[in-house]
């Protein structure tokens, strides 16, 4: 595995304060989205501590923390790996999770504050910047907040616990999605729609809107698992 960089700051990555393990995790599941760890593949605890300039502790209660969130699978005696998604896997979070945030669109739409509406807008514009930098794996941080965001304003405690478990399991794929410029910039247009109906609390539009773009991101992803 080559050395990986942080892009936001240009250099190696070390974790300055090895107490806390939700660091660790952060890199280490920046390494799974963008591929340096590959699903399947058995995470080198060595290297990697080594690398991040960890102590074994945090660095295996970071590896605990994205077993949770369904990205690694640990296995007592026998290492961690990164967890594979089937094609059948994938299409299935999809069209749940194309569900969740079509209602998460319609409940948003009725019961945010205009407060909470323009801090998700503001959100939006912060991620259009990055997108003309081309600047991906921010955009891609900032994106995942924004879907995190909409469902918030849901007020449904039950859906925002199920849109965040999916959409965890899916960070790699999600990512992916954005592989081409074409894919990308239609997956961006996509959202400028999404905050066109949510600014004008339009909740049928928006949650259309929410479950054709989770369609049309397996259309994006299909050929890459």
């Amino acid at each position: 595995m080559s050395d990986y960089v942080d892009h936001e700051v240009g250099n190696p990555i070390a974790i300055k304060k090895e107490s806390l393990h939700d660091q660790v995790a952060t890199r280490i599941r920046d390494l799974i989205v963008e591929g340096y760890l590959e699903p399947g593949s058995r995470i080198d605890e060595g290297h990697l501590i080594e690398q991040l300039g960890v102590s074994r502790t945090p660095f295996r209660e970071a590896l605990r923390t994205l077993a949770a969130e369904g990205l690694v699978m640990v296995r007592p005696s026998k290492g961690s790996v990164v967890r594979k998604l089937s094609p059948e896997d994938v299409f299935s979070m999809l069209e749940v999770l194309g569900r969740l945030e079509q209602l998460a669109g319609e409940l948003s739409c009725e019961r945010a504050t205009d407060e909470e509406v323009e801090a998700l807008v503001r959100l939006h514009n912060r991620m259009l910047k990055l997108y003309q930098k081309r600047d991906r794996m921010p955009y891609f941080k900032l994106n995942q907040e924004f879907h995190t965001g909409l469902a918030a304003l849901s007020r449904n405690p039950t859906l925002q616990e199920m849109q965040n478990n999916i959409q965890g399991r899916l960070k790699r794929i999600r990512f992916i999605g954005n592989n081409s410029a074409d894919a990308w910039a239609a997956a961006v247009s996509e959202h400028e729609n999404m905050v066109e109906a949510l600014k004008a609390r339009d909740g049928k539009r928006l949650g259309g809107i929410m479950a054709e773009h989770l369609r049309k991101t397996w259309e994006r992803v299909r050929d890459s698992i």
